[in-house]
């Protein structure tokens, strides 16, 4: 087989030597001497002994090969010794009993030696045991948390509860809990972390058994191991669910070889001799020089070798390769003699020179070897350096991870191995997002955080807005010393970081490369198909989270993806001035309905692609000139009726991994595993990627183009970037988009998958990040970097209990020297844990939440808007657009605002009062837009924008979006609550009143700051902040025309209705459940929807108060044909919930003083002072002919009683007229008990309506008139009859068949449809004319 290098061509065949004669004779062959001395030189290092240069046997290509076979020949002992040794018994390969050798369920890798727990406490061991000599094997720790790993007997038994440890003659080390294990328990060693390699020693001949923690000996744990006939010891490890380990018995350099301990499986010892021979050979190449003119050697230093097609270098590089490839496939002699020369290489010079040497050896390795044997190489030479990068630890100068990723880099810049390690191994084989991660150092000590951070300070609570929710106090000048020298430290330690993200950004510019197609495709290309495989691998598994990329892999991934995305854009910017800059990005809309880009199964905004494809044809064909081939849409439908079958063909391929389950089923193993390699098991569909059949002529604006579909992996260039008449990416072009070219359309993609991938997990990870961290202290989390407790509240609680202990300390007397003793001791553990606590928070803040992660956030939140924007101009096209769009949009804004303060503001973002709009503009349209038609897209929609109107700086972002816009908003708000998620929208018009109504200023619930001014649990906390503007529009809608308030406030009331009716259900269950003898508790789900009624009660109250306070004609005008209607049901619901509330000792008051959990937010002052706003603007604020009509429509509902008004200034009973108002009772509820919420105006307003109300009371009651029962309406029994129905006769009050018409036109009693509602009076005096007649 012809094997081409990069920069050379010669053939390998060309320099196999034999013995022929003339083989030597090749012209450009150095003389005789010369040459001897050439090869003695290179040579030398082979010989044993150095002999004199007349003794020597003469040396040329002819006898070099036998010469060469003497000299690597191994003794036979060390051949033999490859085999059975004494004291071991079993496969000389070791690895992991998958078979029989296991108790539980786990998920073995590939290779048997990483295992996941699957189940509750799983236990395997391995296929090898020992039973006479000191014997060692390593265990690298990927998750850390609870484990015991040792030895065990095959007698040992063991279950889902006990495992190895916890039976006789098992032995084990929980660096979990920091303890040892052998049926009892005591202390050892000390605590692991996740890329800690623990070391298992046993010493068979004294019987003792020990442990080492990266190379560092724990001591012995256990002594006296029971030894003799039938006793032999298995390595073993129980792992917990979602835990995992990879097994180093020696199938590859233990990390930390302890003296006298041998691995469990022996290294090819011959072949590692004559790999490190070998390489001798080849570093001495590269260090000696052939002068043929002056007939010498010349000694150079090896970074400066160039090579330069001499005969006699390249047949002396043959001899020493032909040898070396077969050795350089073995992943043992890759990473002891490669790796380690490779690495030496990077660490000795400069990274130019690194760079040029790494590109030279694979030069030499692509000649001389067969492309086999390179690609075996190459693939075992990055598992390894993958590995080395995730598990090494951080160290204060970050210098391995430095190394590894020059190493990493200098081998990427090789076209040739690049293109390979792209195609068939960096995404196929490795989980090479592991390379663009940069872990959280577990212990502060290592990483040198205390050097570089020398004085530790903390942020104050922030608020949601990114600000401190108060004023910031003034600081003391030691306090502003600290945050200077904490901010100095975190900049020292950003700059570090930076060294490591920058090779990283190198690594992925590498990968993006599309100037490399000479001979085959360009590097960008393989790295799209592969980069999409990857997220639908993400997209299609979230369900399975064994087969995810770890979140945090993924932030950082899509920090450096940017970074190189952007440095390419602006580089075609500089060269196409027509094109735009990254700071202009967006997607094209067409790229979501041409079919060139695979979106899976992903949900777009109308509904399924299927669907929309078969409704919207006409539009594709009339907008875009696009027609879908009627056998495409039967081939998708044919796809979702298949989706459960697999070809053979892909099955057969799919590699599989070994289950520890009696191997019944395979199961897919994670790609978070220590073993980097990853065996796909999910077959993914896909019927949305459509090609052009490529025209050959330019298209006219009548014509159609049919496509047609293709895989990812079928796309060339072409149908990615378009040629002369293919716009590829772009084709079908809607009318409203320029035609000038943003970028290059693989960049679009690119930037298509980043923000597909902000949407799979980044966003989760930055919330996760934000509000949690690695528990480090006692027990250590599951999940390295990933389980967390909450940092910030971490860090508040700490700073007040150091507070607290101060001032304690500064009160304590003298004389009390046992507790100043105890106070002192916590003051040191409290200022300890919040030095560690904020040296990690610097780390985060650096790697996490910098200011240039936090302007990659803000480019895609802008990326986003304008794509939206750009979709949203092409009519019923804009349904085509993928759901997560509108979710990144919205969720980038989140984590601007929420995740990346105190330290940076969003405030300080270029151009953020204009994104604001923006984002507001989007929201406010398409909250309602029917084109969106997913529930949970158009959920996140409403939530978001109730969000934005609750915060000053978005508020007025939505008051500056156009006014159609925004009175289109208040239009939709206002439509009626029926068959919609009327919650959010009623929480939207609250946030635009809170501040306004009466008692509503509070920021927290009044009654809960009497109890727990700390933890009041509230789902708004926001400061009120009213839009008048908003309000303004609202009132002039509803005056606007004759159904739009009638319909809304209906609504609203039945909703109302529901709400209260629900609540007051629940709690009577809630007190019969209390009541009860035996212990019962009460279901927190129970008190969560129970919370839950009764906040939308009182929010629904809220919106009723503002609608009359903006409107109150709409109920007091009866000139309008609903104002009476609606007038008496509000009273009668009114009336309802005060009779409820404020009974003596009744129902509500029983729950609310059993204070339980979740039911915080239900006491009398929320609900109570909403009712009270709605009556104080009917009958104090509203004009006198309106007051008297709402006061006789309160009086005249049987429901009310005055003594519910006088309830709300805690009297008992009503007042004499004209006496003064006694002072309330404490122990009674009294709006006058909440000065601090309720102004002296209002209480006066209070008064003045308990006033009326009972004046008007003892006047309705003297002139009352007695009314016969047949003259009651027959529904409510509460008015006498006022209207009969037509055509059936039947009569009721003219409130209760208004009230049912605004629902239901039949009739109450026999269901006829009413056709008219006539005057009851009216309709008797015409009967009796008639008779008369």
């Amino acid at each position: 087989m012809a094997s081409k290098g990069s920069s050379m061509s010669f053939s390998r065949k060309s320099y196999r030597l034999t013995s022929d004669a003339e083989k030597s004779r090749v012209t450009g062959i150095v003389q005789e001497k010369l040459l001897n001395d050439y090869l003695h030189r290179i040579f030398s290092s082979l010989e044993h002994a150095p002999t004199a240069a007349t003794s020597r046997k003469p040396l040329n290509f002819q006898n070099l090969p036998e010469h060469l076979d003497q000299l690597l020949h191994v003794d036979n002992e060390d051949e033999e010794s490859q085999g059975q040794v004494e004291g071991r018994l079993g496969p000389s390969t070791v690895v992991l009993d998958h078979t029989g050798g296991f108790e539980g369920l786990l998920l073995v890798d590939d290779d048997l030696l990483g295992v996941i727990g699957h189940s509750n406490f799983g236990t395997i061991r391995s296929t090898t045991c020992v039973y006479k000599g000191k014997w060692v094997y390593e265990v690298l720790i990927s998750s850390q948390g609870l484990m015991q790993i040792g030895w065990c007997t095959i007698n040992c038994r063991f279950n889902q509860e006990e495992g190895v440890g916890d039976t006789h003659n098992s032995y084990a080390y929980d660096g979990n809990r920091v303890r040892k294990w052998n049926v009892t328990t005591t202390n050892y060693g000390k605590a692991w972390a996740a890329g800690d390699i623990v070391s298992c020693l046993i010493d068979l001949d004294d019987g003792t058994l020990s442990f080492c923690l990266n190379g560092v000996s724990l001591g012995t744990a256990f002594e006296n191991l029971s030894r003799g006939l039938g006793m032999a010891y298995f390595p073993a490890i129980s792992l917990s669910f979602k835990e995992s380990v990879a097994f180093n018995f020696g199938s590859r350099p233990l990390r930390y070889p302890v003296a006298g301990y041998r691995p469990l499986q022996d290294p090819p010892r011959a072949d590692l001799v004559r790999a490190q021979k070998l390489l001798g050979c080849f570093r001495a190449v590269l260090s000696v020089e052939l002068d043929p003119v002056e007939g010498r050697l010349v000694e150079k230093d090896s970074s400066e070798w160039q090579l330069q097609g001499q005969p006699t270098v390249l047949l002396t590089l043959a001899h020493i390769f032909h040898r070396f490839a077969p050795l350089l496939r073995k992943v043992y002699l890759v990473e002891a003699v490669l790796m380690s020369f490779l690495r030496g290489v990077v660490e000795a010079g400069t990274p130019a020179q690194a760079q040029s040497m790494v590109r030279q050896i694979l030069d030499l390795l692509w000649l001389f070897m067969e492309d086999y044997e390179v690609q075996d190489c190459l693939k075992q030479l990055m598992m390894s350096l993958l590995r080395l990068y995730r598990f090494s630890p951080i160290v204060p100068d970050l210098s391995l991870q430095i190394h590894y990723l020059r190493l990493t880099i200098a081998i990427l810049r090789h076209e040739k191995s690049r293109k390979f390690l792209l195609s068939n191994v960096l995404f196929d084989v490795l989980r090479s997002v592991v390379f663009f991660y940069i872990k959280s150092p577990l212990r502060v000590e290592e990483a040198g955080l205390q050097e570089l951070i020398p004085t530790t300070w903390w942020p104050h609570r922030s608020s949601r807005e990114g600000k401190d929710s108060k004023d910031v106090k003034d600081e003391t000048a030691e306090e502003h010393r600290r945050r200077r020298a904490y901010e100095r430290g975190c900049q020292r330690l950003k700059k570090r970081i930076e060294v490591v993200e920058e090779l990283q950004v190198q690594i992925l510019k590498l990968l993006l490369n599309n100037k490399d197609d000479n001979g085959g495709e360009a590097s960008r290309y393989i790295f799209l198909t592969k980069f999409r495989k990857f997220l639908q691998e993400n997209a299609s598994g979230r369900g399975n989270m064994p087969m995810l990329c770890p979140p945090e892999y993924m932030v950082c991934f899509l920090h450096r993806l940017i970074s190189a995305l952007r440095y390419y854009w602006d580089e075609y910017k500089a060269s196409n001035p027509r094109a735009s800059f990254s700071e202009e990005a967006y997607i094209p809309p067409q790229v979501f309905y041409n079919g060139k880009v695979d979106y899976f199964d992903l949900q777009r905004l109308g509904g399924l692609l299927s669907h929309l494809r078969k409704t919207l044809k006409d539009d594709l064909a009339s907008k875009a000139n696009i027609l879908i081939d009627p056998l495409e849409l039967q081939a998708a439908t044919m796809d979702d009726l298949d989706e459960d079958e697999e070809p053979a063909p892909a099955a057969a391929q799919r590699p599989m991994q070994a289950l520890a389950m009696g191997g019944v089923l395979p199961l897919p193993r994670p790609s978070w595993l220590s073993s980097p390699t990853l065996g796909r098991a999910n077959r993914f569909l896909s019927t949305a990627a459509v090609s052009l059949m490529t025209p050959r002529r330019p298209l006219t604006t009548s014509e159609k183009v049919k496509v047609r579909t293709l895989s990812a992996e079928q796309r060339t260039r072409e149908d990615i970037e378009g040629s002369h008449w293919n716009e590829g990416l772009l084709l079908g072009r809607p009318p409203e988009e320029p035609e000038q070219p943003l970028t290059e359309n693989s960049l679009l993609e690119v930037l298509d998958g980043a923000v597909m991938m902000y949407n799979l997990s980044v966003h989760q990870q930055l919330g996760k990040v934000s509000h949690w961290w690695p528990m480090s202290m006692s027990c250590g989390p599951t999940r390295s970097d990933a389980c967390m407790v909450g940092v910030s509240d971490d860090v508040n609680e700490y700073a007040v209990a150091l507070r607290d202990t101060e001032d304690k300390l500064r009160r304590c007397p003298k004389r009390r020297k046992d507790i100043l003793a105890e106070l002192t001791k916590s003051q040191k553990v409290f200022s300890e844990k919040l030095d560690h606590l904020s040296r990690r928070l610097a780390w985060v803040h650096a790697t996490v939440y910098s200011q240039e992660k936090m302007l990659d956030i803000y480019w895609l939140l802008r990326v986003c808007l304008r794509t939206v924007e750009h979709g949203d101009r092409t009519g019923s096209l804009f349904a085509f657009m993928p759901e997560f769009y509108l979710s990144v949009a919205i969720n980038s804004y989140s984590a601007l605002k929420n995740y990346f303060g105190p330290v940076h503001s969003m405030e300080e973002l270029p151009g953020y009062e204009e994104t604001l709009t923006r984002l507001a503009a989007i929201l406010a349209k398409h909250f309602a837009d029917t084109r969106i038609v997913g529930t949970d897209i158009r959920d996140s929609l409403m939530q978001a924008l109730a969000s934005y109107v609750c915060y000053p700086h978005s508020l007025r972002a939505v008051e500056r979006i156009p006014e159609e816009q925004r009175i289109a908003m208040v239009r939709s708000l206002l439509a009626p609550y029926e068959q919609r998620p009327w919650a959010q929208t009623n929480w939207i018009l609250v946030r635009l009143w809170r501040g306004c109504g009466f008692g509503y200023r509070y920021t927290r619930l009044p009654h809960l700051l009497k109890t727990k001014p700390e933890d009041a649990n509230l789902p708004s906390l926001q400061k009120p902040c009213p839009s008048t503007l908003l309000q303004q529009h609202m009132a002039d809608l509803l005056r606007e025309g004759p159904d739009v308030a009638p319909s809304f406030l209906n609504s609203v009331l039945n909703q109302l209705n529901w709400a209260f009716s629900e609540f007051i259900g629940m709690i009577q269950e809630i007190q019969q459940a209390a009541e009860r003898l035996e212990r019962n508790f009460v279901d927190s789900r129970q008190l969560k929807v129970c919370a839950t009624c009764f906040d939308l009660s009182v929010s629904l109250l809220r919106v009723l108060e503002m609608t009359i306070t903006l409107v109150p004609e709409i109920f007091l005008d009866w000139t309008r044909p609903t104002s009476e209607m609606l007038l008496r049901r509000l009273a009668q619901l009114l009336n309802q919930v005060l009779n409820r509330v404020t009974a003596e000792r009744n129902l509500f008051d029983r729950v609310v003083t059993l204070r339980l959990p979740g039911l915080e937010s239900v006491d009398h002052y929320p609900i109570l002072v909403a009712v009270t706003g709605i009556l104080v603007r009917l009958l104090v604020h509203g004009p006198a002919s309106g007051t008297e009509r709402a006061t006789s429509v309160l009086l005249a509902d049987p429901c009310f009683q005055l003594r519910s008004i006088c309830y709300l200034l805690g009297q008992p009973e009503p007042p004499a007229p004209g006496t003064v108002l006694p002072a309330p009772d404490r122990k009674r509820f009294s709006l006058q008990s909440y000065t601090d919420y309720i102004s002296v105006e209002e209480l006066a307003q209070v008064e003045q309506m308990l006033a009326h109300l009972t004046s008007a009371s003892a006047q309705a009651a003297a002139a009352s008139l007695p009314t016969s029962e047949e003259d009651l309406c027959p529904i409510c029994y509460a008015h006498p009859i006022s209207a009969v129905f037509q055509p059936c006769g039947h009569k009721s009050c003219k409130a209760c068949i208004n009230q049912h018409l605004m629902n239901n036109k039949d009739c109450f009693f026999c269901k006829a449809t009413i056709v008219s509602v006539e005057d009851w009076e009216k309709a008797a005096s015409t009967s009796t004319t008639s008779s008369a007649a």
